[in-house]
């Protein structure tokens, strides 16, 4: 599979979602942007262990267990997969969530091998109404030496959990830039089974 996924910028929301510290107090922090900052507080104890970011197995278990339960991967699927989702059939639903996570999971556990330090991070207002179902978690994250980011987390209320279901880094959103992706691929090879054929195969790869 020749077609570039997940561009590595937009990774780098899922990995500020885990390694950068809020400037604002914790306790002024509402549900949603607490959902970023308890996970960034699991990954900083993470940091703390001499290998672990040397260790791919351990990074992997991390990235499985401690990040993707706050990621709603069902509607992010659908939403790459759009009028394809509509299509599909529960099966192949079900394969292509499971394909699908294990590529992000996968490709994210990668960014441990790059270097960034020296984050912080600044929650814009966030207005919440009782009885809200969604909300944008807006960011601006600041390294030194480099141009501030904006990320955005497009969130969902499921099962009284806060989820992440789309990130966007200074606009440009993971679930579009996949989709296009996606539909390019299915385009390609005539049909969505084999376009998860594909991600499974790619998923065994060491």
């Amino acid at each position: 599979m020749t077609t570039h996924l997940l561009p590595r910028t937009l990774f780098l929301g899922f990995f500020l979602l885990l390694s950068t510290t809020a400037t604002a107090a914790t306790e002024k922090l509402l549900a949603p942007q607490l959902v970023i900052e308890n996970t960034s507080r699991a990954l900083l104890g993470k940091l703390k262990e001499p290998d672990f970011a040397s260790n791919k197995a351990k990074i992997h278990s991390f990235v499985d267990a401690a990040i993707f339960p706050n990621v709603d991967t069902v509607r992010m699927s659908a939403l790459v997969l759009g009028k394809h989702w509509r299509k599909a059939s529960t099966q192949q639903k079900k394969q292509f969530i499971a394909a699908f996570k294990n590529l992000l999971v996968n490709t994210y556990s990668t960014t441990f091998t790059e270097q960034f330090n020296d984050w912080t991070i600044d929650y814009l207002p966030l207005k919440l109404k009782a009885g809200d179902k969604t909300t944008t978690v807006k960011t601006i994250v600041s390294q030194s030496g480099k141009v501030d980011a904006k990320i955005d987390y497009a969130m969902v209320l499921r099962n009284d959990q806060w989820k992440i279901y789309d990130l966007k880094v200074e606009g440009i959103s993971l679930v579009i830039s996949n989709r296009e992706t996606f539909s390019q691929m299915i385009r390609d090879s005539g049909s969505l089974d084999t376009v998860i054929a594909e991600l499974e195969a790619k998923n065994k790869k060491p």
